[in-house]
């Protein structure tokens, strides 16, 4: 299943500057364990050490956050985008 995590600016550095990323997964927890084998900083920076997505990071789906759909089950199919946003902040 042929999907693409899309790697914002700031978490580029993690993952040797790559943008996109190609990965074949059934869900999106599946995908960031593809993330993990292949780029481990940049795993670091979207999941703590339990396996949770951070606090500061947002994880969408064709532009649906997944906490609108199944969380970390949310279903891939063929064609779909994982966009990884942290949050911005400040004043």
């Amino acid at each position: 299943m042929s999907v693409k995590l899309l790697v914002p600016s700031p978490l580029r550095d993690r993952c040797g500057g790559v943008e996109e990323i190609p990965l074949s997964a059934p869900t999106v927890r599946a995908a960031l364990g593809q993330i993990e084998g292949l780029y481990p900083d940049l795993y670091q920076g979207i999941c703590d050490e339990t396996g949770t997505v951070r606090k500061h990071v947002n994880v969408f789906v064709n532009k649906i956050h997944v906490r609108d759909r199944e969380g970390l089950d949310t279903p891939l199919r063929p064609g779909d985008v994982i966009w990884i946003l942290p949050a911005v902040s400040g004043g």
